[in-house]
Formats: structure tokens, sequence, C-alpha cells
């Protein structure tokens, strides 16, 4: 049986390699980078964003840039390192000019989420905006209790999974903090209920 480390490499390669995807075209072009991911594979916590901006595809790696440091600064007020999680998002490749995912682009990288789900095997998978939320949470078959994100942030839903039970958090994106003070504010006290949530 492939390692953990065997089996994300096999996924990187093939995202290297993913002419059908329109985003590919840009990347070459740009000489920029996919950004796969990065954290522990055996990480209880995953969390999920929507894609890559300017930062993260010229290094390689995901939230390194503002939105980045809110998430260090997230991480840190729950006593966690960025090596003790994952970090991924749907889309592994920048959308163009920062825009938004398209359900194209989305119905193109999810495959490689779902399997790396299926790699780590997180017991808490922490979703980072609305696209990131609704996608897991059709994903886990909880479609019919998708809201606003507003509405939803910081709630517990429990969902099974192929190895074992899940539970799911969506958050706000750290990107929401850099330009309203009271989401912040938001995005720590949701964080709390997140770090209530880890098994140690």
């Amino acid at each position: 049986m492939k390692s953990k480390t065997e089996q994300m490499k096999e996924i990187k390669n093939e995202i290297l390699g993913l002419k059908k995807s329109p985003l590919y075209v840009e990347r070459i072009k740009n000489k920029v980078l996919p950004v796969i991911g990065e954290g522990s594979h055996d990480a209880q916590i995953m969390f999920i964003g929507e894609a890559p901006g300017k930062n993260e595809a010229l290094t390689g790696r995901p939230f390194c840039g503002a939105s980045g440091r809110v998430l260090d600064e997230l991480l840190n007020s729950i006593n966690l390192k960025r090596e003790d999680v994952y970090v991924t998002n749907i889309v592994k490749d920048r959308p163009t000019s920062n825009r938004d995912p398209s359900l194209e682009e989305i119905k193109i990288y999810g495959p490689f989420l779902d399997r790396q789900i299926e790699i780590i095997q997180p017991k808490v998978i922490a979703t980072l905006g609305r696209y990131s939320a609704e996608y897991i949470m059709k994903r886990f078959g909880l479609a019919d209790q998708i809201e606003t994100i507003g509405k939803m942030r910081g709630k517990i839903f429990k969902t099974k999974t192929s190895y074992g039970e899940v539970i799911i958090i969506p958050l706000l994106h750290p990107a929401v903090a850099l330009y309203n003070s009271f989401s912040r504010d938001d995005l720590k006290e949701d964080f709390k209920s997140l770090g209530n949530r880890i098994t140690k």
C-alpha cells in the first residue's frame, strides 16, 4: 500500500499536468505554481479554503499572504501550529485576477480535494469561506442544511465518512478580517469553538 506522502505526490503530479483545466494555461503563461496543500498528513484538523491568491501562486503555499497571517494568528489563539494541521483549497490553481472560482473549476479540482480528505482522514474539517462550506456540505450529504456563511459560521455539523464520523465547522474566510474588525472578533470566537473540538 502506498504511503500518504506517495499518494499526495501522485495528486501533485496529476495537477501539474492538468491540461483540461482552463487555469492550466494561465499558470503556464504566468509562470506560477499550483497550490496543493501544506501541513501534517496525519492532521486531526483540515482547513479548506476556496482558491489560491497571487502570493500563493508565486510560492506554491496556501494562505501565505495577509490572510495567511490572520490564519496563523487564529491558530495560535487555540494553541495550534501550521505543521499540526493541513491547509488546502478546493481549487488548486489561481483564478484570473483573484476572482471567485467558477462552478466548472470547482468541478475539475473537487475530486483532488476529495482524495486528500480520504488520505488525511481528519476528524474535523474547517471550511474557510462560502464556496468551501457549500462544497463540503454537499459532498458529505448536508446540502439541506446549507445557509449563508453568516448563519452557518461556527456551527457544528456531524456527518459520516468512509473512515468514520467527521465534524464540519464552517468559518468565515480569514481575508474578511483584513477589512472588518468585527469579522476578526467573529473569527476568534469561532476558532474557540473549533479549539474545544480538538481531541487532545
